[in-house]
């Protein structure tokens, strides 16, 4: 990858034993990861430490994980009842008015 591709990268902020004595017993089994996306200030290639400057204008360091990151979220399964909640909130209003 060179210089100005735009990457993911990821840090470890705190290692398991360095996690706070408060937060639950799963979560202070694993490391604390930072996941940044941002463009290359370097040439680099997946799997090695490289500084990004993100859309916000920060400079992070992290391990190089992906070349041009897509999203992959979404809002989850299909919930039939959600198909209706529109025309009955715009019923209630009318109904209002």
């Amino acid at each position: 990858m060179k210089k100005n591709d735009y990457v993911l990268v990821k840090n470890t902020v705190l290692n398991p034993s360095e996690r706070a004595p408060q937060v639950p017993d799963d979560t202070k089994q694993v490391p604390l990861v930072m996941w940044v996306k941002g463009f290359l200030l370097e040439d680099s290639e997946i799997g090695q430490i490289a500084k990004v400057k993100t859309m916000t204008g920060r400079t992070v360091e992290g391990e190089v994980v992906d070349h041009n990151p897509r999203y992959e979220h979404d809002f989850g399964d299909f919930v039939e009842e959600l198909l209706y909640v529109g025309n009955q909130i715009r019923d209630i209003i009318s109904e209002v008015e």
